[in-house]
Formats: C-alpha cells, sequence, structure tokens
C-alpha cells in the first residue's frame, strides 16, 4: 500500500494557510515532504523551514525531506543573466533555463539548505533532465548522440550528488522526469534502464564504495499508466517510486483535473452586486467583461486552462478599467473584484469536473465515491507505487487525503 506524501509545488511562505497545512501534515504524521528550489522561487522551501520550527527535532527527524534542482527560473534566472552561475544551460525559453551541471548542483544545494533551515536533505533529485533532449530534437541533433550527451550530463551530475553524499549534505538521491512516463516509441522518453550503471560509475569516480541513487519520480495516474512500466523496472531495481500529478492528467492531448468540485453557492451574489457597480461609462468595459466570463464559465478545458487565462487575460484587462480610478475607489474596487474572482473560480472548477465525468465516463464507471477519490485509490492499490505526491493546500485537505490511508 502506498503512503501519501506533501507535494508542495504551489506552496508559499507568504501564505498562512499553506503553512498550517504543513504543521497539520507533520502533526498528523506524514512522513514525506517533496519540494524543489524553484517551486515558488524557493517559496515552498522557506516555508517547510517555517512549519518545522514549531516542532523538536524528534518529530523534524521522522519527516523526510525531498527536494531537487535543475530549473533556472525567477530569481535564478535573473542572476544567472547577469553573471552565470551554471554550465551546459539549456535555454528552454525567455522565462525557462534548465541545468543539470556540477557547479550549478552544488550552489542550489546550499540554497536549499539555507532556506529550509537544515544541515542535509534526506534524498535529492535531478529536476527532468529531458530539458536538453527537448531542445536536441529541436536543434535536429541525431538520436544516439543527443542520448550520449544525456547519458554524460546525467553520469556527471550523479558524481556531483554522489561527493555531496560523501560531504554528508544529502543522504541518497534520484531522478524526477515526465520523460519516464512517455511512450518508448516518444521521441522525448528518457530511456532510464541505464541509471543504475551510471550511478555505479559515478560512485567509482567520487570515491564511495557503494551508489546512493534510491529514488525515481514521475507522473502516474488513472489516466496516464505507461509510467508503470518505469515503476515496475524501478522495484525490481530496489528503487522506491514517487507518483506525482495523481489528480492532475493527460488523456489525449487534455488535460484534467480528477476532481469533483461543489457549486458556488456565493458566485451569483457577488457576481450582480459587481455587475451593478459596473455599470457606467466609466466602468463598462469591465462590465461587458463580467458578462462575457460569466457567460463563458462552462467552456474551459480544465481549471490549469483558467488559471492561465486569468493571469494573461483577465487580470491585465481588469487593471487597465481600474486605472482610470482614484486610488480609494480603485482599493474598494479591487475588494469586490477578488470576492467575485474567488467565487468566479469555484465555479469554472465545478463546470469542468461536470465536463470530466462526462468526459472520463469510462474510467469513473466502477467508481462509487468523488473522483479524487477514485483516483488516489487507483495508485493506493498499485505495489509499485511507494509513495503519492498531493498537493494539501489547506488544513482540510490534510485530513482528506490522510483519510484514505486508514
Amino acid at each position: 500500500m502506498s503512503n501519501f506524501a506533501f507535494g508542495t509545488y504551489r506552496i508559499s511562505d507568504l501564505n498562512p494557510q499553506h503553512i498550517e497545512a504543513l504543521k497539520e501534515a507533520i502533526d498528523s504524521g506524514i512522513k514525506m515532504i517533496d519540494t524543489s528550489s524553484n517551486y515558488t522561487d524557493g517559496g515552498a522551501e522557506r516555508a517547510i523551514a517555517l512549519a518545522f520550527r514549531e516542532f523538536d527535532e524528534d518529530k523534524r527527524s521522522q519527516v523526510e525531506i525531498v527536494s531537487k534542482f535543475g530549473y533556472i527560473q525567477g530569481s535564478n534566472l535573473i542572476s544567472h543573466k547577469q553573471e552565470p552561475i551554471a554550465e551546459d544551460v539549456v535555454e528552454f525559453n525567455q522565462e525557462c533555463f534548465h541545468s543539470i551541471s556540477k557547479p550549478f548542483l552544488h550552489a542550489q544545494l546550499s540554497e536549499s539548505l539555507k532556506r529550509l533551515e537544515m544541515s542535509r536533505v534526506d534524498c535529492y533529485l535531478i529536476h527532468n533532465p529531458e530539458y536538453y533532449l527537448i531542445d536536441a530534437i529541436k536543434k535536429g541533433i541525431d538520436k544516439d548522440e543527443r542520448l550520449d550527451e544525456m547519458y554524460r550530463r546525467i553520469e556527471e551530475s550523479f558524481v556531483g550528488l554522489e561527493e555531496e553524499v560523501k560531504n554528508g549534505r544529502i543522504g541518497s538521491y534520484g531522478v524526477s522526469s515526465n520523460s519516464f512516463s512517455l511512450e518508448q516509441t516518444n521521441e522525448e522518453f528518457l530511456p532510464y534502464e541505464d541509471l543504475i550503471t551510471l550511478a555505479e560509475n559515478a560512485a567509482v569516480v567520487a570515491g564511495n564504495t557503494k551508489h546512493s541513487f534510491t529514488t525515481i519520480e514521475l507522473p502516474i495516474n488513472l489516466l496516464e499508466r505507461e509510467g508503470l512500466k518505469c515503476a515496475s523496472w524501478a522495484k525490481a531495481n530496489g528503487l522506491r517510486v514517487l507518483a506525482n500529478r495523481p489528480l492532475n492528467a493527460k488523456y489525449e492531448n487534455m488535460m484534467f483535473r480528477l476532481a469533483d468540485y461543489d457549486e458556488s453557492r456565493e458566485y451569483y451574489h457577488h457576481f450582480n452586486e459587481l455587475m451593478e457597480v459596473c455599470d457606467n461609462d466609466m466602468l463598462r468595459p469591465l462590465y461587458n467583461l463580467l458578462e462575457q466570463l460569466d457567460a463563458n464559465k462552462h467552456k474551459f478545458g480544465w481549471i490549469g486552462d483558467y488559471d492561465t487565462f486569468l493571469f494573461t487575460q483577465i487580470i491585465p484587462h481588469m487593471k487597465k478599467t481600474l486605472e482610470a480610478l482614484d486610488e480609494q475607489n480603485r482599493d474598494t474596487m479591487l475588494n469586490f473584484i477578488d470576492l467575485y474572482l474567488q467565487e468566479y473560480r469555484k465555479m469554472v472548477a465545478y463546470e469542468c469536473s461536470k465536463n470530466t465525468k462526462v468526459q472520463l465516463k469510462e474510467f469513473f464507471k466502477e467508481c462509487n465515491s468523488s473522483m479524487q477519490e477514485c483516483a488516489l485509490n487507483f495508485l493506493i492499490q498499485r505495489e509499485s507505487v511507494d509513495y503519492i505526491l498531493v498537493g494539501m493546500r489547506k488544513p482540510t485537505y490534510v485530513h482528506q487525503i490522510l483519510s484514505l490511508e486508514e
């Protein structure tokens, strides 16, 4: 039976509710917290440190911390553009660079340890090394050539990780890769069968008697099952398996959130209130936008599509309209808008969950409970999965998830 681990992908040290959720999980006996140097630009690691301050050393020692490195984003990217902080850099796009080089590894681990307020991370993972493969494919590099280079980069990184094991700054290491869950015929698939050999070679170079490669992390869920092949290989070779994205699943090139959401009871109250306030010439653009949002709340493919649309389209449009107001009226309007957007997101999630049930009815036809329970129970029953990483950003989520283990 799999255990649940606390995933911190969207956890921030600036959100008190996130800190409370972490403390609740630790107090409830969670055995693992999974994080990364790039999650909310280091905020997730800082949040873990804040939560741990509430507990004694005995309680802290019962929770394994898994962190990762590889992404050059946010403040890291700003620093890198001013003065390069990594080698073998893949410039994926303007907002995201990537590197698994040894110098970057050592520097990132130092920063993670500072943020976590720890002297040692239990397990440290290379985070999505396949960025090199994706870039090499775009550049038309021959398959054998790009795989050879991928293995070279991973082995060099493994040497660095073995050195950190030797130095006592990490307990063990591994690889987290979305490409492990792809079909082997996919160009972006990252072959994993030789990873143990690379780790053995790295241990020799670092002067260790045996390698400390222990962990594989990859997406596995009710819809995406190809990764179970990698999981079976890992278990057969003495590695443990962490399954991520248990509720955010891809199917036929579409994303789905495998969870039920209730309809907002407050939406129409906040919608009508805001429409009334905006019914004037100055705020007419906002009035029109609200009409469009209400008419289209059922048209988002999944909640992630809405979140992207919110930050790229809705908020910029609203900000432009509100520029015409004085500061006092602008602050008042922002309060109205904030309440409305909270409820609008609930409505979008509700509409998405209804559509998901219809589109994926074959997957849930034998499910007599919520979609999230069925999706998580599917993973709990996989013998090849050791930990299921779940985002638990509210204390109530912690109790809902951990109750499934009982």
